[in-house]
């Protein structure tokens, strides 16, 4: 069930197939994923989720029930005491005064809620029926959801793809927003892996990668705190090995002149030598060196 739920929400939300890698030599392909305890973190929270959400349900159905069994009862109290006659008083007695003592301090602690139900008492018996039909909707709702919201939370994870070359690397998350990033190894300025208590606890890390212009951006790992020049690589359980990955990529990335045309470059020695002429070259060079001389002849 779990499979065929995933295929029509995959089917509706029109989720792409894995990203195609960046730029980069083929054989220097990495693909890194979400570590299983980033998985079961997820899987906590929605657990906490469904739970609070079954315990405000749960209060509310006792709440309903309750206000509809007092609402019977107040009902029921004008009709048996109509039917009910009043004892009479003994011959040469005179009638007992009425209580004037005050209400208990329980009483006083349920009156506005007696006072509610006084309210509802006198409306129509149809707003009982929707309440009822309400009561049992938010239930089959509840019931209905936890199959599709833990499939969302599964394919969510999936959805972590982490892709690295020789010469750029590429992010993407999301299922309903999904968010794709390529950043370049010429825009690169920083590599930080930022890891909290909990993850630290669970293994896992997230890998912040800074390229230039996101300086004097800080987001705090905060879930949405990618911008258009920091990628995460969230979750991973293997933090060090990918930050080695790309500070050593980075490295040969700008040892081999392929970086940023503003990077200051080695000055030739000045004993290099060039490499040779063809002949045909120096042929064609020496009549164009002598027409040219010709010519400056005559108009001189």
């Amino acid at each position: 069930m779990v499979e065929r739920i995933r295929s029509f929400v995959l089917r509706i939300l029109r989720v792409p197939p894995e990203p195609t890698p960046p730029l980069g030599a083929p054989g220097s392909v990495r693909v890194f994923r979400a570590g299983a305890n980033f998985y079961r973190l997820r899987l906590a929270e929605w657990t906490l989720a469904q739970l609070g959400a079954a315990f405000g349900i749960a209060f509310s159905v006792v709440f309903l029930l309750a206000v509809q069994n007092e609402i019977e009862h107040a009902r029921a109290q004008p009709a048996h005491r109509a039917n009910t006659p009043a004892p009479a008083p003994a011959f040469g007695t005179n009638p007992p005064p009425a209580a004037t003592h005050p209400a208990s301090r329980s009483e006083r602690a349920l009156s506005p809620f007696r006072q509610a139900v006084a309210v509802a008492a006198g409306l129509p018996p149809w707003v009982l029926l929707v309440a009822d039909i309400l009561k049992i909707a938010g239930v089959l709702f509840f019931l209905g959801q936890i199959p599709f919201s833990y499939t969302v939370v599964r394919l969510e994870y999936e959805q972590h793809w982490y892709i690295v070359t020789d010469r750029s690397l590429r992010i993407r998350h999301g299922l309903i927003s999904m968010i794709e990033s390529t950043m370049s190894f010429a825009n690169v300025q920083q590599v930080v892996v930022h890891q909290g208590p909990l993850q630290r606890l669970l293994g896992i890390a997230d890998v912040r990668v800074q390229s230039a212009g996101g300086a004097g951006e800080q987001h705090d790992g905060k879930k949405h705190g990618e911008s258009l020049h920091t990628g995460i690589f969230r979750g991973v359980a293997n933090a060090t090995e990918i930050r080695d990955l790309i500070l050593e990529r980075l490295r040969l990335f700008r040892e081999t002149g392929l970086g940023d045309s503003d990077e200051p470059r080695a000055a030739p020695s000045p004993c290099s030598v060039e490499p040779p002429t063809s002949t045909a070259a120096l042929a064609a060079a020496r009549e164009i060196l002598t027409e040219t001389r010709a010519l400056r002849a005559a108009l001189e």
